[in-house]
């Protein structure tokens, strides 16, 4: 690391999540902004901004439903966003304005509830 770095040391490498049907999954997270780097029919990798990856595993049962997924998500433009989900049908919940962050959740695949929120980031990223 540079003394011109002003990035936080750590970053977060990789989440990891089941999910009933790989292929759909994959589909829906790159459809929304992902970048796919690889897919198979029971694993599958997605990148996010930052180069965190997204490990998505073939699960051995389903999910409860509503089952909050093992992370949130920080947009940029949550107005946009969430327009977007809501104009392609898929059920999300009213924006919540919040004094740290505006958030709301969409039903994504295997019925997670996966949460998203303004980003409200200090700095060089």
């Amino acid at each position: 690391m540079s003394a011109n770095d002003e990035r936080p040391v750590f970053a977060i490498g990789h989440m990891h999540m089941n999910v009933v049907d790989v292929g759909e999954a994959y589909a829906f997270f790159a459809k929304y902004g992902m970048r796919g780097i690889l897919e198979r029919p029971a694993f599958a990798i997605l990148e996010l901004r930052g180069g965190t990856h997204l490990i998505l595993s073939e699960a051995e049962t389903s999910v409860e439903p509503g089952q909050r997924a093992p992370f949130d998500l920080m947009v940029d433009d949550v107005d946009a966003v969430h327009a977007r989900f809501v104009e392609d049908g898929v059920a999300a919940t009213e924006i919540e304005r919040g004094n740290i962050h505006d958030s709301f959740s969409v039903t994504g695949p295997s019925g997670y509830t996966i949460p998203f929120n303004s980003s409200h980031v200090a700095g060089v990223v």
